[in-house]
Order: structure tokens, then sequence, then C-alpha cells
């Protein structure tokens, strides 16, 4: 998102706006920018960053590895692989990015530490001398006051890069002596503290604005002026030993989770993708897609969105997916007819969507693994409908864009075979693909425990072999240049050598999703294979090629791949500087969460602001997403609205009757972060599209939002319809709500856009959102004209669980108290497995009962049972018993839907017909 603030986003708008559209140049600039770092340093310092850049990817290779196992050295845990990790991304933070001189930036980097000095010396409560905190703040506010060049490096910058990379590299030093004494931090951890977190917070406002160390740093006065707050969030307050030790020394704070993630998964991920970039993955995946859907209507957009949704599997940048691929697309849309705003959106669009298609998607899936607790391939496996339903949905959008203005698609270079034999050349196609799927598949695990000490060597020839030969395939095909847009279009490239010319970079895609997904294993070590593959792919494919084509020259083709895998790594580790700083920042705010107990009382805030309706909990947290992805990356956004609102929306959705998975909220929350990089008026990837197209900043950013409310429709869906992330259903269930979603989401697309079949009227709209609503929760009026339980009294709740079938849920409604000793109610989802009698199933439960005049309470509950995993506690009481009763399946709301989506296609389909027949008459 946006790694530089709003005013070097009104430059390029001025540029872009004074120009008509940035050369290649500019356009790289403002990538570096914004994503690997704005200092353009040659000779010697040029080379002293790229190598601390590789030597970063080196490292982090290194310990994913298991090379340190293997050889007994170089094995580091967990705090102290964080700790090396923070400190090449400060050091990178302060060294590739300049001080800015904006008077915005300025002001900030000069009032921020001299709050904190205030706070801290405020906060020193136990005597700890604090003559020398103002110190800290004055050199650093000289540093920022004195700025720097983007040409060089001063040598106060060097001085603050190194300090700052010292104090992240305490907790590896003196890791032992640390150990001994958490709890009880000395004068010397709270030197490093203040240093430490003062340039933290100044390496985030140079690699990513001022937004995220403007949260943060409120969350810090938060944590030491607790008793000045409101009442309903005022806590005791927090000394400075206290906030050292829970903040720096300990892995609670800035060393904690996020960052933990960001070193282990997300880092490999990102190199990954750059290594693809590197050896030509991006421009493949851009030509693919136009040879495939060029020749369609509006068919440049249409390939934009497809090459943006295949790129942004190896960019974690949607900035630099928006300028890799819509230097290409955006001119080529503006030739068929889009204007440069649309053209811009439909970029934006579907870059930004990139980080939600699995299987690799953004940074902050992988800290969901973290935070729900739960395999990568689950949060694939949730998550992999609604991103494939986005983007379906936003082809169509382009589609009904074409339709509106009459646009044709580009010429085609050969005659089209007729349909049929198209059909049956595809599925001929899919069932080859299938059949060799099967058996490997199966010969994977024959291969396995036939040859368990050598299995992996074969794999790797056998892989090699693919490799080589998918190579000499390509060989024989011309090598893929990227056309100039600018110049006239006047064929697309054939489809078919243009897909067999980079056959072989499916390879390591292939083995990153089998590890995910077949094999298991963590995403750490998934990463590292497919990364490893990729290296072996970087070196061997230039001088393979050139040997296959007979244009070998050996010892350049060798020398050209190491310097491509050199400049991949250096790449990989740039683009990771904003990732590794903003999870050590917002590890920040998730420490003060977890220090000063606010997310109890935000629950309370958000219960009182909504009433306790679960759809304006949503509407909230959705807008309170919004407006912090104004100024933070999607990374830190997921963060700090996961950590202070998805427990609350567990918490009070459980309280109102609606159990809410966490892996839901979790991802409702990233959705509405990935927003962060579209939303007016500082969204930098409309910003960086409209510097392509030419087009104004904010009329792009305002379309993108407008296409991307199919991607702000489907959290609130999947919320209240889980089957969408595939929860508990089977794999016929699983296509079912596949086909059915997609259909209801074209219709919401066709509604929001204005245009079915013909233009909309009004009531035209109205119908297709009540359609496709109904198609995604058929339910919602079933349940209103057949109520799918019946109120039992607390008395009965034997004989209701009698009734309750096999395999149902018994629904209770108890009142208790929480962790916190509060009074709280909530609804229980009881399930009733097994058993005969009421008695029997209560039992086989866990949860025993007793009565106390006309009450019913929980007299016990077994341990490690289904009522303890529902939230039920010895001596609650039970106030409501709901037992499950026959209803007609919901599916037969589909009917009345259908028949008034056939009403809208019969109206909208008389108006074509008399159109036409005016036309004619004309």
């Amino acid at each position: 998102m946006s790694q530089n603030d709003q005013h070097q986003a009104a430059a390029v708008e001025a540029e872009a706006a004074g120009k008509g559209g940035l050369s290649q140049s500019e356009l790289d600039e403002l990538v570096a920018s914004s994503d690997t770092g704005g200092r353009s340093a040659t000779g010697s310092v040029g080379v002293f960053l790229a190598l601390t850049a590789l030597a970063w990817s080196l490292f982090q290779l290194w310990i994913a590895s298991p090379l340190p196992f293997v050889f007994g050295w170089g094995v580091f845990n967990d705090t102290e692989a964080r700790s090396i990790h923070l400190a090449f991304a400060i050091f990178l933070g302060i060294a590739a990015f300049p001080a800015a001189r904006t008077k915005v930036q300025l002001g900030l980097g000069i009032i921020v530490p001299v709050v904190l000095a205030y706070l801290f010396m405020v906060a020193a409560k136990d005597g700890t001398p604090t003559w020398w905190i103002p110190l800290v703040a004055i050199v650093i506010v000289a540093c920022v006051v004195l700025g720097s060049p983007k040409d060089r490096i001063p040598l106060w910058e060097w001085a603050l890069a190194l300090v700052g990379a010292a104090a992240a590299l305490y907790l590896f030093v003196y890791y032992r002596e640390i150990s001994s004494r958490v709890g009880a931090p000395n004068m010397q951890d709270t030197v490093v503290f203040v240093i430490g977190i003062m340039i933290l917070l100044e390496a985030t406002r140079r690699a990513l604005g001022p937004a995220l160390m403007i949260v943060a740093s409120v969350f810090l006065v938060y944590n030491v002026l607790g008793p000045m707050m409101p009442d309903i969030i005022a806590h005791k307050g927090n000394s400075l030993s206290e906030i050292v030790n829970h903040q720096w020394i300990t892995t609670e704070g800035v060393f904690g989770i996020a960052l933990g993630v960001s070193t282990s998964f997300v880092f490999l991920f990102v190199l990954f993708g750059a290594l693809l970039d590197k050896a030509g993955a991006g421009n493949y995946f851009i030509q693919v897609a136009f040879s495939m859907m060029g020749h369609m209507k509006g068919g440049p957009a249409k390939a934009a969105v497809v090459s943006s949704a295949m790129t942004g599997l190896i960019s974690g940048s949607s900035i630099a997916n928006v300028v890799t691929t819509g230097t290409f697309t955006i001119p080529l849309m503006k030739k068929v007819g889009f204007s440069s705003e649309k053209a811009g959106a439909v970029e934006v669009a579907s870059s930004v969507n990139g980080q939600i298609m699995p299987p690799v998607m953004g940074a902050a899936a992988f800290l969901m693994v973290e935070y729900v607790g739960i395999p990568y391939f689950d949060v694939v496996k949730h998550a992999f409908l609604p991103a494939v339903i986005s983007y379906i949905a936003l082809v169509y959008i382009v589609h009904l864009e074409a339709l509106k203005a009459g646009m044709v698609g580009l010429e085609r270079p050969y005659t089209p075979k007729p349909i049929v034999q198209r059909l049956l050349v595809s599925a001929f196609i899919i069932a080859c693909i299938c059949a060799l799927s099967f058996a490997v598949y199966y010969g994977m695990g024959w291969l396995r425990p036939a040859f368990p000490n050598s299995a992996g060597y074969i794999i790797f020839a056998l892989l090699t072999a693919v490799y080589a030969g998918l190579l000499y395939i390509g060989s024989k095909e011309e090598p893929l240049v990227l056309d100039d847009p600018n110049e006239p279009v006047t064929r697309l490239p054939l489809p078919g050598p243009t897909v067999r010319s980079g056959l072989h970079f499916i390879l390591p895609i292939v083995v990153l999703v089998w590890a995910l997904m077949v094999d298991r294993l963590s995403p750490g070590l998934s990463a590292f294979w497919a990364t490893t593959y990729m290296i072996f792919i970087l070196v061997t494919q230039r001088p393979l090629m050139a040997i296959f084509r007979g244009e070998s020259q050996f010892a350049n083709d060798v020398v050209a791949g190491v310097r491509d895998l050199i400049d991949g790594l250096v790449v990989g580790a740039r683009n990771m500087i904003g990732i590794g700083i903003a999870t050590a920042t917002a590890g920040i705010i998730v420490g003060v969460v977890s220090q000063t107990g606010v997310g109890s009382a935000l629950a309370d805030v958000v219960e009182v602001l909504s009433g306790g309706n679960i759809l304006a909990i949503l509407f909230l947290t959705a807008i309170l997403s919004l407006i912090l992805g104004m100024g933070l990356p999607t990374t830190a956004n997921y963060i700090v609205v996961s950590a202070l609102l998805a427990p609350v929306i567990v918490t009070l959705g459980q309280q109102n009757g609606l159990i809410v998975p966490l892996i839901a909220v979790h991802l409702f929350v990233f959705y509405f972060g990935i927003m962060a990089d579209v939303t007016p008026p500082v969204g930098l990837a409309s910003f960086a599209a409209a510097a392509v197209s030419g087009g104004d900043p904010i009329k792009t950013g305002v379309v993108a939002f407008f296409y991307s409310l199919r991607t702000a429709a489907l959290p609130f869906l999947f919320i209240f319809n889980t089957e969408l992330l595939l929860i508990d259903v089977t794999m016929v269930q699983g296509i079912f709500v596949f086909i059915v979603a997609t259909f209801a989401m074209l219709l919401f697309a066709a509604a929001t856009q204005g245009w079915f079949l013909a233009r909309n009227r009004f009531y035209e709209t109205i119908a297709l959102l009540l359609i496709a609503f109904t198609l995604f929760r058929p339910g919602f009026w079933m349940d209103m004209v057949f109520p799918p339980y019946t109120e039992e009294a607390p008395a009965e709740i034997v004989q209701a669980a009698a009734d309750t079938p096999l395999g149902e849920d018994l629904r209770l409604r108890v009142a208790g108290i929480n962790d916190l000793g509060d009074p709280i109610e909530f609804v229980a989802l009881l399930p009733i497995n097994e058993g005969t009698t009421g008695e029997e199933r209560l039992e086989a439960a866990g949860v025993i009962t007793r009565v106390e005049g006309d009450q019913m309470f929980i007299d016990d509950v077994l341990y490690n049972s289904a009522a303890q995993s529902a939230g039920l506690d010895w001596d609650q009481e039970v106030l409501r018993v709901l037992k499950p009763v026959a209803t007609p399946s919901k599916y037969w709301m589909f009917i009345p839907a259908l028949l008034l989506l056939a009403l809208v296609v019969v109206m909208q389909r008389g108006r074509n017909a008399r159109a036409a027949r005016k036309a004619a008459v004309v």
C-alpha cells in the first residue's frame, strides 16, 4: 500500500496530469520510491546497499534450510532470527529511504521523537534516570532536520542506520543475559529500547509514510496515560520498565508474532516472487493473457485482469503489479475505447486483488496462520472461492463496460476453429492434465515408500528432466518480447507458441503448490524448496536455452544467469524492507493491546455504538479498516484491526446468536485491508495507475473503488453464509456453492454497473440486487417463513435433547460471567451426536444440569468435551433452549428468485429488440 505519503502521491498526480503518463524510467522510480527504497545511490555506496540486501536474502535462505542442522552451525532460535531480520530491515529502511523534506514529513519527524521522549520520562516511575532520553530525541530530530539527498547517504544517516540495527540486534547479542532477567529490565535494556523504538518509528515514517508511525505513537501514549483516558477505555497505566519488558526484550511487542511471520514465511514468498519475475515469468503471464483474451470485447482489459491475477503470484506489491502489467495493458485498454480513468481503475482493481488470490496470498495470510491457529492449507482452502469469484466478476464488469461502449477486440492472427472443436480440444487438454495429476499423485505415493532414502533425489531428477523437456519445447519458439504499447497494435501473439515458450515457469509454482497442498509442509519450508528450485532455474535457463537454440556461449550464459540470480536476491530483500518494518511497528500496537486489555474495553465501545447488532459491528469494522487503509499498508492494517476487532466480532456475534468462525472474521478484516491500496484519497495503486494512464488519480481511485464493490460485498456474505469459505461442505456441495455464488456475484456486478442485457432501469437494479442476495443467502428468507428452531422452556432441556436429531445442534442461550468477572449472555451450540435418551445425549455432550425452582443451571461440564468447546461452564444459567425442527430446503427460495430474473431478462430483451427495430427503420 502507501509506502509513501500523500504528498509524494500528489507529486505523481501532478506529473501524470501534466504529461499524460510517465516514462518507463519515471515509473521505475515510482516503484522504487514506494516499494524498494527511494535512494538511488551509485558507486561503492550502491554496491554496499546491494550487498547488504543480498546478505539478508542469503541469511533468510540459510535459516529456512536444513543446512544449519546438518552442519551444527548457524542455528538460530525464533527470537534471534527475528532480531537479525529486523536489524536488516531497519538498516535498509534508513539507508534506502531518504528523509523526506515535505512539511508534513518533517513536522512528524520532529514531533514524534519529542512526544515519545516526554512520554518515557513521565513513565519512569521507579526512579530510573531520564536525563539522557531528551538527548536521544534531539539526535534523531537533528538527523531529520538535516535531511538527506537521494543520490548519496550522509554520515549522520549511516550512524542512524547502524545504531538502529544495533538496537534490533540487542536481543541476539544478549539473548542469554536477557532471558535470565525477563520481567526486570535493567538500565541497559531501557536505553536500547528508547533508542530502538524511536529509530524504528523513524524508519516507518520513511518507508511507509506517516500514518503507521502516528497510529503506533498514539498507542504508546495510551499505554502510559491510561488513567487519563475516558472511563470506558481507562487503565492503570504502565511504567517505563513494564513497557520495555513487554515491547522490546520479550516477544509480546515489536518482536512478536507479526515479525516472526515476516521472518519465517513472508520473506521467502516475496523472494520467490522476485526470482520468478527476474526469470521472465511476469512478461510470460502478460503475453499469455493477451494471446488468449485480446480478441474479445474489451479484450485488453480482460487480459489485464487475468495477467494481474497471475502476476499476483510473483509480486507482493499491488503498486509494482500495477506498473508491471499496467505499462502494457493500460495503453491498449485506452486504444479499444476505455477512458484513462477506467483503464487505470481496471488495472488497480485486478492488481490489488492479487493479494487475495491463493495459493500465494499477501503477507497478512501468513499472519492468519498464527493468529487463527490453523494450517496455511486451510487458509488457502477457505479463501479460494471468494478470490476466484471476485476475479470472475471483475472480468464480467469489464465485459459490461465493453458492451456499454460498443467496443471490439483486437484482431486475431488466426482463423478460429469451430466452437465445438474448441470445446473438444479444451476438454481433451483438461482430461490430460487431470490424468497427469493423478499419475503424479499416485506415483509419488508409490515412490516414497519404495525408495525411502533416495526418493528426494529421484524426484529432483524427474523434475529436472521435465524442466529440460519444457525448455526444449520453448526453445523452438521465438523469445517473448513485450511489445511497445504506444505503437499501433496490428495483431495479437499466437496462443500456442506463446504458451509453449514459457511452460517451464509453471514448475516452481507446481513445486510450491505441491509442498503446501499435498505434502502439507509448513509455508516457510514450502517456500524454501520452491525458491531453491527457482534458483536452479535462474542459473540454468539461459545456458540450456542457448544450447537448444544452437547459440551457446556457455561461460557468458552462466555468468548472465548468476547475475540474474544476484539481482533477484537483491530485489527480493529490498521488496521486504517495508513489510519487515510494518510488522515490527504493528507489533507495538499488538503489544499495547495485550498489555492494557483495551480489547475488552473496545468490545464495550463497539457494543454501545452498534447496539449489539452484528451487522452494525461489521460495518464499523469495515469503516475502521478503510480509514486506517488511507495510510497503513495492508499487512499493518490487518494486524491492527484483527487485534482490536476480530475477537469483538466473534464475542458479540455469539452473544447475538450468530456463531462466526474465527477464520471468517479474519478474512473479513483481510479483505477490507486490501481496499487500502484503492481507497481515495491516498491509495497509491490508483496514483500509480494514473501515472501510467495520464488520468485523474482521484477519479481513477473512485472508479476502482466501485469496481471493487464486489470484493467489499463478499466478506459480508461469507460471514453469514460460511459455505462460501468451504466450511463443513462436501466436494459436491462446494461445486454447487461455487456455481451459484459466481452467478449471484455476476448479477450483483450487473446491478452495481447499471447494465445487464441492456441499461438497467432503477427497479431492475433493485431486482438484480434482491436476486443476488437470495442466491447468496436463501436461508434468510426461508427462516422467516419456516423458523429453523422452536423455543422450549429451560426446564425442558432434557426432552429437547431427546427430540434433537443426531448430528444436529441444540442452541442454548446462557448467562454467566466472562474472564473479567463481568456478567455476560451468549448462545452456545451443543452438538447432539450420540445417546438414546435426553439425559444420555446431554451427558455424551459433556453437560450435567441441575434445577433450582423454575431455573435451570449448568451444574458441571466435562473436561475437553463438546460442551466445554461451546463455551459452557459450571453455574451458568440456561435462559432459552432452541430445538432444531425440520424445515423445507432453503434452496426452494431459488425458484422465485429465478422467476424474477426471467422477468428482468424478458423486459431487457424486449427493449433491445425495440431499439434494434427502431434503428433498422432509421
